[in-house]
């Protein structure tokens, strides 16, 4: 019914009794096959996280980096503000006594125009005041405003620092378990493959370099592959729990079994 539009490919390769090896039930290599892909599935997810968390480290100290630079920015922002806060009240000192002096010569002048040259200083320097006066104001107004920014800045930097040193030593923790775990299961795979004709260990490492997720034997799930979910159909279905043919998917590839593999005995 099926056999027009869906061929499952078969593993053939392994059906040839050319080795003590090959003796072995198709059921039962089915099942070392995919003990073997749950022992490297693991090694493949202690990669992955391995790789994560350097990563996430080194974004952290990244980041810490540039908020560094940001406070340092701000501290000599702020100290420039005050420092041209701290000339204009200098100024406005300046000013103020050069007013006094002014007032103090307008006692002795002897004609108006002495007097309007003296009114015109202390009016300039009134001036000068004002505008100073006026910097200074918006002067603490931005200085505020910076020092405001610098303390959210400062709170997220010690945020960030703590997350880093947390993340680390949960990196330094997982990196001394999950070494000793690949090591593990490094051996257990390596003990595997050695259960594995040759030329069926080539078809599954093959398939497994074709997918990033090294996923090369898969369960039928709800009638569907286990790797790119399309549908099987239910004659394939009945030959897979056979398990008499090492049957592929045709659309990935995949190598496919069903929830009962485990169940088989040597």
């Amino acid at each position: 019914m099926y056999k027009n539009y869906y061929k499952p490919r078969t593993i053939l390769l392994i059906m040839a009794k050319t080795t003590t090896v090959s003796d072995i039930p198709i059921g039962v290599r089915l099942k070392q096959l995919y003990e073997l892909q749950m022992i490297d599935s693991e090694i493949d997810q202690i990669k992955v996280v391995k790789g994560e968390l350097p990563m996430i480290v080194s974004d952290l100290e990244d980041e810490i980096m540039g908020l560094n630079t940001r406070v340092s920015k701000l501290q000599d922002t702020i100290t420039e503000m005050e420092k041209e806060s701290s000339v204009h009240k200098i100024n406005i000192k300046q000013s103020e006594d050069a007013i006094k002096k002014y007032e103090k010569q307008l006692d002795g002048v002897k004609n108006n125009r002495e007097y309007d040259a003296l009114n015109k200083e202390i009016n300039l320097q009134r001036l000068e005041i004002q505008l100073s006066e006026k910097k200074m104001r918006e002067f603490v107004d931005q200085v505020k405003a910076k020092k405001v920014t610098l303390d959210s800045v400062k709170e997220r930097q010690v945020a960030k620092q703590a997350e880093l040193e947390e993340k680390k030593l949960e990196l330094a923790k997982i990196i001394e378990k999950t070494d000793k775990d690949e090591s593990t299961l490094t051996i257990k795979s390596d003990k595997c493959r050695k259960k594995i004709e040759t030329r069926l260990l080539h078809a599954y490492d093959t398939i497994r370099k074709r997918y990033r997720n090294g996923l090369a034997i898969v369960m039928v799930k709800r009638s569907a592959c286990g790797g790119c979910f399309n549908q099987i159909p239910p004659q394939v279905q009945l030959e897979i729990a056979m398990h008499k043919k090492i049957i592929a998917c045709e659309h990935c590839g995949r190598v496919l079994v069903d929830d009962l593999i485990q169940e088989v005995e040597a």
